[in-house]
């Protein structure tokens, strides 16, 4: 008998077999799909913050208005200031959809070989698991809230000092997410 010692792996033998396997291995190629949306959405988000940018500056530019009574002045500083931290949101998804899509590919189709000796791409790339992608996507999310939450806190008016005391824990849970999240 042909038995194959433990150092040798198994081969299939069988076509079919052979086949089938074949198929599943290059049924990670499906991936390219997400990737390829992932990517395009990406550009689409930059698009649409940029638009919201230069709209933003148009409304900086407004502020210099000597005819502004203080009052316009003050409502237009605190929409200048939300709009800015809508833009930097915006910024912020287009870089998830980036490292989703370059995580996703590396991790099931190939290595991006343009990138190989780059030392921005190994900071930007160093994905080798699924767990790797989620904790990076999950530390720009958790940015993304913390920009949400300020956005937020810049549009309410604080009348009690327990509305600042909320403002308070609210800052104070952020800077324990952020504790919990980094690495140490």
């Amino acid at each position: 008998m042909n038995e194959p010692s433990n150092n040798e792996p198994v081969l299939p033998t069988n076509s079919l077999e052979r086949m089938f396997e074949r198929l599943i291995w290059n049924s990670r190629l499906m991936i390219l799909i997400p990737v390829v949306i992932s990517i395009f959405s990406a550009f689409g988000v930059i698009f649409i913050t940029a638009m919201d940018a230069l709209i933003l500056f148009g409304r900086i530019v407004s502020y210099a208005d000597p005819n502004l009574t203080s009052e316009l002045r003050s409502e237009l500083r605190l929409e200048v200031l939300a709009q800015t931290v809508t833009v930097i949101d915006g910024f912020l998804l287009a870089a998830i959809m980036l490292i989703f899509a370059m995580g996703l590919y590396e991790l099931f189709v190939s290595k991006i070989n343009v990138a190989e000796g780059s030392s921005f791409a190994a900071r930007l790339l160093h994905i080798e698991s699924i767990d790797d992608l989620k904790d990076r996507l999950a530390r720009v999310v958790l940015l993304i809230l913390i920009v949400k939450f300020f956005q937020i806190a810049l549009g309410l008016h604080y009348d009690t000092t327990q509305d600042l005391l909320y403002l308070a824990v609210g800052v104070a849970l952020i800077g324990g997410a952020l504790y919990l999240s980094s690495k140490h």
